[in-house]
């Protein structure tokens, strides 16, 4: 029987929308549950509500249907036994089964790429291929036996004449000997071997070996000679190249091959030692895992009088020094504690205010001209280096991490690959003055990928140690066919990372081919979940929806992460989720646009292609990549180059089926996903120049990320007396969906002993095609394992809204717990999704109590408003240890747009560009209609990007759509008035110089300076400048603190914390309510009560409303409802290192995702 009514694993909200379209009652679709891996649903549409219906197999894989209680449970041998019962009126069902709704037919799977090589497959049975001429010669057999040895036979002598024909005269004769007996007598054992699926050849090696014999011999002799070599010149070798010599064995073809390549590797780098020991002398090699003093040429104002001076940085020794001269004597110098703040310059790109304390504890401002914008960023990448090296806490609060990935278009890498670990290029990149900083953790991911894993491994630890002298652990390698992952660690590090897991999803033909998809490696670093997927999805410009099936694929069966948090996907499950990959995405543009495309290229116009990136633009209207951020683009497309050149793009290839086109696009990316309130930020993206054996170049992106130790307690009577307590208040659930049943919450944390589940809320109608569910009096208390601030307020909850009648998920959410104002009723706002689309919005109360304590005091600290700003304001920091920058210009309030919500990218810094018409300030963090976004940069030649677009932690939502919206202009309206001149961010607390240090309510209430990503113009549209901001009237009253916050533990970034939630939720009360809808929540007060017109009730029509599907007790005796221990690490992935009393695990993502708009 044709099962058209099965569509197997499509999404809850794809069969809500298949059964709305055909719009009649009784229609229905049989899919696959997704909270029963083998369970099914049964969705049926009646009176425009859909109603779902789960099918469970019991222990003999019979079928039986969820009833009400008391109900008879009938049993089904298949789903079309079922099926037909159901189709019978008043069988038990909302309404018989009357309308199969019919599947919808998969765009093509892409064609295999020609210039890439197919996959190593296992061997399989096989018969030899005759030539036409023999078979001719052999004689008719019918036996089986017989056709196989006359087979043999006949390929001993084919390849024997072969030998023949060749010129053998430089052959000794003892060799060709060895052949001829090999393919006359010894290969048929070999075929045999082959015909009964073995790999391996013995017969062949034998012969190889001793063909080999003397190579090895000679290679065993030479190869000592050109180690002392080494040695004399580099002190530190390779790893394993000197123990590998020493192991003679036999002349087999891998030990030969080994050989080889050592001494391949030994020949190609003797010259580069010898030419560097030259260079640098005999005592450099020694330092050189050590970093070496940078000097930086600045200018800086002394009484009205510029003048140059030199800062030396020595990280080694912890200090900064300040130089009249380069190779003169020490003028100053200031140990790394005295370097308290650094404020960079929004206006000018290349100026820095350094902020020092003097004797008696009194601070000094400096301020300094570099060179260029890289050299002050290398300058701050330094002393942050410093301030780490140097730090007095055991564990680090923020770590580097280096992302690649390389299409290598199937061809072997060159033989200097280092400037893709340097991150030089195109693009943002690094300044050579930090080329001597190592990352903590390396993940490069490759597609197309020809070598082997030992052989690229090799490869990547010989290229990093050639450039920071440190051998690298691997923690993990995952290969999916040609696509392949790997992550590398610094030795310091291999203690700190457990729970690692490596997956993979096949998105090929029929997604069973592994030629498409992707590979995911995923660990713990100390307290901190991290997880990096590696994708190449399917090519072709006109395949985007196809691309984007492929990622939802991915999301969904990707499995990564604690497997605790099984209603989450793979984007809430990690602290910090790092997207890269071949995606394929393509620019848009008709085939007859090449040649223009490229002459844009070469003038370096850049945004306004990006402009019709199908990335960006699928981005934008939320259907792929929801809630993650890219940094800013400004390199060249990365695809399709003629190799070995990078001058040349290659956008036309000549098929059997005509002419195709590859336009110059950006398919190779990096994207990011954070949970909020935590810190990272993006110092560089852009792809290589100078390796092109590929027709893509490697693309490299590095981040500044924030982790979080092992909370380990002092004092454990003193947590176990004061307990700390997590309450959520007055919640409301605004859902996109039609379905008719009711709702409960999971709260999953590993903050908590075990997840917690809600009693189910009340439904209230929304607007068209949403549904309301408020928590009033049904949700519980919850109870922290550990309550200390120190601890606690660095966790999250994930919140997962679930249906009664199938426990299935319908969004999912993430809150963080960094609150200032505990004891205090603080408003929250957070968008939901599930399986990658937009489902909801959730919205409420939160009030945290911890115990008595603070937070232990890090590198990174908050940051204040100076210079006269009326309202506070709270800097997320753009680059490193307390820096931060000088003011923006605010927009006049009538230009005024919501902030930005979690879809939307965290702000970078400008600099030298018009002030924004759309100001971000804190309320609402979403608007589906019209996000904001930035004017593009004016295509001019290559400069260097000055700013991050990612500034510092990701902020929370707090505060619902007209909320935000009603307090965003009294806000801006105070601020406008007054600008300050810059913005400072102390590093180890507050600054007593007086004129110069914000109030204590400035401190406690900062608000959020973000920047925007550029924009996506409409086709052929004009981008417009903003207007200048119209000053209004500056206030300077500031609300009262209605609590006193815990000392904050100072780090090496800025965490922003939104601690003006509590002023907006008072100046909002009074204004206009929030509606039911996703763009404006539902309020928290004088609910309305339920009308659903379309299902009707027994008060207001002839129909009486059918009954809620819910569960008999056979069902409920097949399901666990006991939460379990998120302390316990056995259900953990733990194939690395695993330490089982490290405290909690299991944290997850951040919802935050670009969004883009025209600005002007």
């Amino acid at each position: 029987m044709d099962r058209c009514w099965y569509h197997g694993n499509i999404t809850r909200s794809k069969a809500e929308d298949l059964l709305s379209k055909v719009g009649k009652d009784g229609s229905f679709l049989v899919r696959a549950s997704e909270s029963i891996s083998s369970a099914y649903a049964l969705c049926v549409l009646f009176r425009n509500c859909v109603y779902t219906y789960r099918i469970l197999p019991n222990k003999e894989n019979k079928l039986i249907v969820q009833a009400s209680e008391g109900v008879p449970v009938k049993y089904f041998d298949n789903l079309d036994e079922l099926i037909e019962f159901y189709k019978k009126e008043n069988m038990g069902l909302v309404w018989h089964l009357k309308y199969p709704v019919q599947r919808e037919e998969e765009e093509a799977a892409d064609e295999p790429e020609e210039d890439a090589a197919p996959p190593i497959l296992p061997p399989r049975p096989f018969l030899v291929a005759l030539p036409a001429s023999e078979i001719k010669e052999a004689s008719p057999l019918n036996d089986n036996s017989k056709v196989t040895e006359v087979s043999k036979l006949s390929l001993s002598d084919t390849l024997l004449q072969r030998l023949q024909s060749q010129d053998t005269s430089s052959v000794s004769e003892e060799h060709l000997k060895l052949i001829q007996d090999y393919l006359r007598v010894h290969i048929t054992s070999d075929f045999e071997m082959v015909q009964m699926g073995s790999s391996s050849l013995p017969q062949l090696k034998k012969l190889l070996t001793v063909l080999c014999k003397g190579l090895f011999s000679e290679a065993s002799r030479t190869l000592p000679s050109l180690e002392s070599i080494q040695k004399v010149f580099d002190q530190q070798l390779p790893p394993g190249i000197h123990q590998r010599s020493q192991l003679l064995g036999e002349a087999s073809p891998v030990n030969v091959v080994l050989k080889l390549n050592q001494l391949i590797s030994l020949l190609s780098s003797a010259e580069e030692k010898v030419k560097t020991l030259l260079i640098e002398g005999p005592d450099s090699t020694h330092r050189r895992s050590l970093i070496p003093p940078v000097t930086f040429e600045v200018k800086a104002d002394s009484l009205g009088i510029s003048q140059k001076i030199h800062l030396k940085v020595d990280v080694e020794m912890g200090k900064l020094i300040i130089k009249k001269a380069k190779d003169g004597p020490e003028d100053k110098f200031y140990n790394h504690k005295k370097i308290l703040q650094l404020i960079k310059s929004q206006k000018f790109p290349n100026k820095l205010v350094i902020v020092l304390e003097t004797e008696r504890e009194k601070t000094q401002r400096k301020e300094y001209v570099f060179a260029d914008s890289k050299k002050r960023e290398g300058f701050c990448q330094l002393l942050q280096q410093m301030k780490n090296k140097h730090s007095e806490q055991p564990e680090p609060d923020m770590i580097t991490i280096f992302i690649g990935t390389w299409n290598m278009g199937a061809a072997p890498p060159p033989k200097k690959i280092t400037s893709w670990f340097l991150s030089k290029g195109q693009g943002k990149t690094r300044d050579d003055s930090a080329d001597y900083i190592p990352h903590d953790i390396y993940v490069i991911g490759t597609q197309e990928d020809p070598q082997g894993e030992k052989e690229w491994l090799e490869v990547l630890r010989q290229s990093l140690q050639e450039i920071t002298s440190i051998s690298f652990k691997v923690i993990a390698i995952h290969t999916l066919w040609n696509i392949r992952i790997v992550v590398l660690a610094k030795p310091e590090h291999e203690n700190r990372i457990s729970h690692i897991c490596t997956d993979n999803v096949k998105t090929g033909i029929a997604n069973t081919l592994g030629n498409k998809g992707a590979v995911g490696v995923s660990f713990m670093f100390n307290g901190t979940s991290l997880g990096f997927v590696n994708s190449h999805l399917t090519s072709g410009s006109e395949k985007k929806h196809r691309r984007n099936q492929n990622y939802m694929n991915i999301l969904r069966f990707l499995t990564l992460g604690d497997k605790k948090l099984s209603p989450f996907n793979i984007t809430h499950r990690f602290t910090h989720l790092f997207w890269l990959g071949d995606l394929n995405y393509r620019v848009e543009l008709p085939t007859t646009e090449a040649e223009n495309i490229i002459q844009r290229i070469k003038q370096q116009q850049y945004p306004e292609l990006l402009g019709f990136d199908q990335l960006l633009m699928e981005k934008k209207d939320q259907k792929v990549f929801l809630q993650f951020e890219e940094e800013e683009i400004t390199f060249a497309p990365t695809y399709r180059f003629e190799r070995n050149t990078r001058e040349k793009y290659a956008y036309t290839k000549q098929k059997a089926t005509g002419m195709k086109f590859n336009l110059p696009s950006w398919c190779d990316r990096v994207l990011w996903k954070s949970y909020p309130m935590v810190h990272v930020v993006c110092q560089s993206y852009g792809c290589t120049s100078d390796i092109m054996t590929s027709d893509h170049s490697p693309v490299f992106a590095t981040f500044e990320v924030g982790v979080s130790s092992q909370f380990v307690s002092k004092n454990d009577s003193k947590y176990t007396e004061s307990q700390g307590q997590i309450e959520f208040l007055r919640c409301c659930a605004t859902l996109k969906t039609k379905s008719q049943t009711k709702f409960y919450i999971e709260f999953h944390s590993s903050c908590l002993e075990s997840f917690v589940k809600s009693q189910e809320g009340e439904n209230e109608d929304g607007n068209e095609g949403e549904l309301v569910v408020k928590f009033i009096e049904a949700l519980p208390k919850l109870t922290p394992i550990i309550s200390d601030p120190e601890y606690l307020l660095d966790q999250h909850i994930l919140i997962s809204i679930k249906s009664s009648d199938s426990d299935e998920s319908y969004g999912e959410g993430c809150i963080a717990l960094r609150i200032e104002a505990t004891e205090s009723l603080v408003p929250f706002y957070t968008v939901l999704t599930h399986h990658g689309e937009r489902t909801g919005v959730f919205q409420g109360d939160i009030k945290l109590q911890t115990s008595q304590g603070k937070q232990r005091e890090k590198l990174y600290g908050k940051s204040l408003a100076l210079g006269g700003s009326s309202t506070p304001t709270d800097i997320s920091n753009p680059n490193y240890m307390g820096v931060v920058a000088f003011s923006q210009q605010l927009s006049a309030p009538g230009q005024l747009k919501q902030s930005p919500s979690s879809d939307q990218p965290s702000a970078f810094w400008t600099y030298d560009q018009q002030p924004k018409e759309n100001a971000p300030v804190m309320g609402q963090r979403e608007s589906t209609s019209t996000p904001s976004s930035q004017s593009p940069l004016s295509p001019k030649p290559s400069i260097q990007p000055t700013a991050n677009r990612s500034s510092g932690p990701r902020s929370q939502e707090h505060v619902p759509a007209d909320m935000g919206k009603s307090v965003a202009e009294p806000l801006l309206q105070e601020e406008v008035q007054q600008k300050p001149e810059m913005f400072d961010n102390p590093l180890y607390g507050a600054m007593s110089s007086k004129g110069k240090v914000a109030s204590k309510k400035e401190q406690d209430y900062p608000t959020v300076l973000r920047k925007e990503h550029p924009v996506i113009p409409n086709h052929g549209s004009l981008l417009t400048k903003p207007q200048d901001a119209d000053s209004s009237k500056s206030s300077n009253k500031q609300p009262s603190p209605p609590f006193l916050t815990p000392t904050p533990r100072f780090r090496s970034y800025t965490c922003s914390s939104q601690p003006e939630e509590k002023t907006i939720s008072e100046k909002a009360q009074g204004k206009q309510k929030p509606t039911a809808s996703l763009e404006n929540p539902a309020p928290l007060k004088k609910p309305v009560k339920p009308s659903r017109s379309e299902v009707g009730s027994s008060s207001q029509g002839q129909f009486s409303k059918p009954p809620l599907p819910t569960k008999s007790r056979a069902v409920l005796d097949m399901q666990t409802t006991k939460g379990r221990d998120y302390r316990e690490s056995s259900e953990l992935p733990h194939q690395g290192k695993h330490r089982p009393e490290e405290g909690p695990v299991g944290r997850t993502t951040t919802p935050v995702c670009c969004l883009w708009e025209l600005a002007g």
